[in-house]
């Protein structure tokens, strides 16, 4: 047998094929998020069982999540990204108490119990300022390839200070700050330090260890440090923390 998650995130889409039994990773992959949605994501899925030597199979189970979850008609069914993230974590990782996710749209926050389940969760998702689109915004200003921000920021000495909530308005005061003769470092340091603040008014002050940090903008180095900085807590990145929410899928999708 051959379970499927696939995760239809809002910048890109990511298919894990897990073997039931096992829980054994027989493939993944991920493309960028583009207008076709289920076309993308089904050319993926079949390059992905290809790729692991089942071009001629259909997984027996496929479930769908993430931001586009709903427009993937080839799956099952669907399940949250929350419920995803948290179950992809846990297996990687178990006993995850706290797990921050930072995707291109939204930010979550999730507690978990001790068996794996989520609590509770806060999210936000009204504003770009707290996501991975900040980040694309501020490389597109600056010049600077999006892969390179976190070796930048880890030039600075001095962050600058980035108030707004919202990423236009940040956007301007990014402009403004340019033009008043801040370093770049200083800037993308900011940034990151902004992102994380973010996160940290989610928690509150109730954030239990072992936090695991998921999330495509967990590649981004320097975004974990400044995290753990306002969480005042320990903060690990996920393995492979892109691919956790369809991991999280395929494994639910082997349970069912």
């Amino acid at each position: 047998m051959v379970c499927a998650g696939i995760d239809a995130g809002s910048r890109s889409i990511k298919v894990v094929l897990l073997e039931p039994g096992t829980a054994r990773v027989l493939g993944s992959g991920q493309t960028d998020q583009g207008v076709r949605q289920e076309a993308l994501a089904q050319e993926l899925y079949q390059q992905v069982l290809g790729e692991a030597g089942l071009s001629d199979r259909r997984a027996d189970s496929v479930i769908a999540t993430g931001y586009g979850r709903n427009l993937i008609g080839f799956a099952d069914t669907t399940v949250t990204e929350i419920t995803c993230h948290a179950r992809g974590v846990c297996h990687s990782v178990p006993g995850a108490k706290t797990v921050v996710e930072v995707g291109g749209q939204d930010s979550k926050l999730m507690r978990l119990n001790g068996s794996g389940q989520v609590r509770d969760f806060s999210m936000n998702d009204r504003c770009a300022a707290g996501t991975g689109r900040f980040l694309e915004v501020v490389a597109a200003r600056l010049g600077v390839p999006l892969e390179e921000l976190g070796a930048l920021a880890a030039q600075s000495n001095a962050p600058a200070i980035i108030s707004s909530t919202c990423v236009v308005f940040a956007e301007t005061e990014i402009i403004g700050l340019l033009a008043s003769g801040a370093r770049p470092a200083d800037i993308v340091a900011g940034v990151l330090r902004s992102i994380a603040t973010r996160v940290g008014a989610m928690a509150g002050r109730n954030v239990e260890d072992p936090v695991l940090f998921t999330g495509g903008v967990a590649l981004v180095p320097g975004m974990a440090a400044s995290l753990q900085e306002i969480l005042g807590r320990p903060v690990q990145i996920a393995p492979e923390p892109q691919m956790t929410g369809a991991l999280g899928a395929a494994l639910i999708a082997a349970q069912r």
